[in-house]
């Protein structure tokens, strides 16, 4: 079991690494002059200042020699400095972590709280009403964007309602009221697609585990409906679910962008719109490193739960 989890950490080690260097190639691409868009809003500014804060950045060398730089600095756990108020990134990103975190864990809240029941729901009934509606709710929390289902969400409620989500941000600590009731349209707007993924996936797994051999066994043995689906197929049933998790975690992950400025929230999203904005390569890198480390940790812990739900994957694991 180790020696798979330490292959798996390191393939997503070489995959990150991989798409660090993309990133850091594809954003000097990018059409604008960092220094030029931070000096902006300076009066009179010469080209002598540009030329003297590009040599400070160490934006006039070479891209390798720049990529030699941050490759360095990453060896020591250095992801460098803001070029916007030149702090340390890696204190920027652990500012803005928390609220991104409570975000994504919500929204995988939501989608877990309501997928799971929908799905089972949808494949003890299917081919009936109930199963009709689920799937098409399913296919609606796929299609549609979740910046326009919070777009929708914060339209109806002003609208029927006179309600709209608080202005300002305050974390748990501050007020855990004002918290939840700021964080619950962009989670749920976030854990749609979460939600009808796992009800989709749940709900054929579950269909194909309930024709299996070994539950017709089981009820001959006169097992109740309820246990049958609970205690033995449902379990079965969980691993696909599972996988569709770990991967809905980019999803999510991505989500936060965009939902984060909609409702001034003050996390790892926002930070990230903000640098792209100012050309701010170290944040930019920093985030994308960060992002790419929590979905392959997340990835990791949901394939060693495979052993945890399914015993044959756990006896042949140790006997690998």
């Amino acid at each position: 079991m180790l020696l798979y989890a330490g292959r798996r950490l390191t393939y997503g080690l070489l995959v990150l690494a991989l798409v660090a260097t993309l990133v850091f190639l594809i954003i000097r691409l990018i059409p604008g002059d960092a220094v030029r868009l931070q000096m902006a809003d300076a009066p009179g500014v010469t080209q002598a200042q540009i030329d003297q804060r590009t040599a400070e950045l160490g934006l006039d060398e070479p891209i390798l020699s720049q990529f030699g730089h941050f490759v360095g600095g990453l060896a020591q756990g250095d992801l460098g400095t803001s070029f916007d108020d030149e702090r340390p990134v890696t204190t920027k990103i652990l500012e803005r972590l928390p609220a991104t975190l409570e975000l994504g864990l919500l929204a995988i809240l939501f989608g877990v709280l309501l997928g799971v029941p929908f799905g089972m729901l949808s494949a003890i009934r299917h081919h009936s009403v109930v199963d009709n509606v689920m799937r098409f709710l399913a296919v609606i929390g796929m299609s549609v964007p979740n910046f326009w289902l919070a777009l929708l969400l914060i339209t109806f409620l002003a609208l029927w309602f006179g309600w709209s989500p608080p202005l300002v941000y305050a974390s748990p600590a501050e007020n855990l009221g004002q918290n939840l009731v700021h964080m619950l349209l962009p989670a749920i707007a976030l854990g749609a697609a979460t939600m009808a993924s796992i009800a989709r996936m749940l709900r054929s797994s579950l269909l194909e585990v309930l024709g299996s051999n070994f539950v017709r066994t089981i009820r001959s043995r006169g097992a109740s409906e309820r246990v049958v689906v609970l205690k033995h197929a449902g379990r079965s049933s969980m691993i696909p679910v599972f996988t569709v998790l770990g991967l809905q975690v980019g999803h999510i992950l991505g989500g936060t962008v965009i939902l984060e400025r909609i409702f001034a929230i003050p996390g790892m999203g926002s930070l990230i719109f903000e640098a792209v904005g100012q050309r701010d390569y170290p944040v930019i890198l920093g985030c994308v490193i960060f992002y790419g480390a929590i979905f392959i940790l997340v990835n990791v812990v949901v394939d060693l739960l495979y052993a945890v739900i399914d015993p044959r994957i756990r006896y042949k694991g140790a006997s690998a």
